[in-house]
Parts: C-alpha cells; structure tokens; sequence
C-alpha cells in the first residue's frame, strides 16, 4: 500500500474525498498499531485474500469478511471444518478461494499455538520485532500458509510492526507517532531503526 502508481499512497489520499474508501482507511486504520489478537489476525485474513486482487476490492467486502469469519474470532476460525468451508465458497459476499480459505484455517491454528507459547500473538509479534524484513518473511514462511514477501510486508506495515506505511510528513504519521511514544517506548525505538 505504500505507493500508488509512481506517489505514496499517502499523496494519493490526500487529494480523495473523506468519504472514499482509500481515505477512510489510512487515515484510520493503516500503520496503526493493533493490540488484539483477534484483529491482528482480521488484518492477516484481509492481506491473504488481496492476493491478486485490488486493496479497493478487500476495503469494499472488509465488513463481509469480519461477519464470515466469525468477528475474526481465533478459536471460531481453527475449528472451521468442510462445512465451514463449503459456507464461505458459497458466499458471494467475499473472495471464494478455497487455497485462502484453507490457509486462514490453518493460520488460526497456528495462532492458537503461539498464544500457548507466547500468551498472545501481539507478544510473539513483539518478541520478534528486531527482525529484518527478510527474517520476518521467512518467520512467517515457516510459521504461516498463504503468507509470502507481499503479504507479509503489509501485515507488518499495516498493522504499525514495520516503518514506512506513512510518509514523513504524512499528517497520519505524525497521529500515530503520537500514540506509540506515549504507550510503547520499545516500538519507536524499533521503528527507528528499520
């Protein structure tokens, strides 16, 4: 989501109206940190299926995907079975792929097995947050389905682990900085220094 054409994304929302969809996501959503578990995982269920499709299509159907997959609820999700599966290939309300929707199972799982370990998948997220880009792809490579280079880039830069979702003087930039100092010292000092 970083740049649109040959301009940032955030030069690209600045001239939309406060009402378009674009707008409304970055200047509320994009590279703000996420502290629940449950939408840090809505945001990995919402990169998963952008895969070869437009980020306006994934804003546009964001709602459908919250309602069909269970408020993003974990624990709902990992215990998905055929007939869980067989109601999302049948809802027009999202993107049917059967390879994502598996994945997304899985990956709950998966995320189960790190809250054991790590008492929640922000924790584990944050003991891994000195990591490269390159150690972050290959973390989520062995540890997640559906998640390469891209997607896992834009979990990272959407969801505040990874700088550079906003530009510099980007006024959204600016709005989140002020939210990380005051509550998360160790996360400035990581996002300085990528």
């Amino acid at each position: 989501m970083a740049k649109q054409g040959a301009i940032s994304y955030c030069e690209y929302v600045s001239i939309l109206d406060k009402n378009n969809i674009h707008k409304i996501y970055h200047d509320n959503e994009y590279g703000f940190p996420i502290q629940d578990d449950n939408e840090l995982f809505g945001r990995l269920i919402l990169e998963i299926n952008q895969a070869g499709l437009s980020w306006e299509t994934i804003l546009k159907k964001q709602s459908n995907f919250r309602v069909a997959f269970s408020k993003f609820d974990i624990k709902k999700i990992a215990k998905y079975d055929d007939i869980e599966i067989n109601r999302l290939l049948s809802d027009r309300s999202i993107i049917r792929n059967k390879l994502k929707i598996r994945s997304i199972i899985f990956n709950a799982k998966q995320v189960i097995s790190i809250q054991r370990k790590f008492g929640s998948l922000q924790n584990w997220l944050n003991n891994n947050k000195t990591k490269t880009i390159d150690e972050w792809i290959a973390l989520f490579k062995i540890t997640f389905k559906f998640t390469g280079r891209e997607i896992t880039k834009e979990f990272l830069l959407s969801t505040g682990l990874l700088k550079g979702a906003h530009t510099e003087n980007c006024p959204i930039n600016n709005k989140i900085q002020k939210i990380i100092l005051p509550t998360d010292i160790n996360s400035l000092f990581f996002l300085s220094n990528i």
